[in-house]
């Protein structure tokens, strides 16, 4: 997969440079922890090539959200963004890559939000988005999901902490936490 003529379709050089180094440098460190754990657990079988790509690729909808804390100037909230990033993907591959399957790129932005959101979490807390089941299912889903919590799109330049990562999921509740936990005992390097 080449992610990166992905990336320069959506975010051209000659746009918004702030949100460009914003998503490429935090994707980018999500990407070699992803890589790093499918490396020093062979036990997973997980593919550490697609693990990286789709990592480079899970939070391509930022551009279409609104938080301009992050410059991120879209219409959508930014719950959304891992929805908007499936939708993004998909139009493009239609478009630039017909006969390319993009859906497990898609799903990796779609389900890492937290540690995956449920259509019962999503009802019971009145979120802005369809009421589906969002929660990630293949090995490579969950360590990308997973080691998306090490690092924020504010602070580029800091991994965060095994606990620092847990309290920021603290706003999902507890079966996040619980959920965190246990992929911290599988993927922990």
């Amino acid at each position: 997969m080449d992610y990166q003529r992905i990336i320069d379709y959506y975010f051209p050089a000659s746009s918004n440079a702030e949100l460009r180094e914003i998503l490429t440098t935090h994707s980018r460190s999500v990407a070699e922890l992803a890589r790093d754990i499918c490396t020093k657990h062979p036990e997973l079988n997980a593919d550490a090539g697609f693990a990286y790509d789709a990592a480079m690729l899970h939070d391509i909808g930022i551009l279409m959200c609104d938080a301009p804390g992050i410059h991120c100037f879209g219409s959508e909230p930014y719950l959304l963004h891992g929805l908007m990033g499936a939708k993004m993907l998909e139009d493009y591959a239609a478009e630039h890559l017909p006969g390319l399957d993009i859906t497990p790129y898609a799903r990796v932005c779609a389900r890492h939000t937290g540690t995956g959101l449920t259509a019962k979490s999503i009802r019971e807390q009145h979120l802005p988005m369809p009421e589906t089941d969002l929660v990630p299912e293949t090995t490579e889903e969950k360590i990308i999901c997973y080691a998306d919590k090490f690092f924020s799109k504010t602070r580029l330049d800091r991994r965060k902490t095994f606990e620092q990562a847990e309290q920021s999921l603290m706003k999902f509740g507890e079966e996040g936490i619980a959920i965190f936990r246990e992929w911290h005992g599988m993927f922990s390097c």
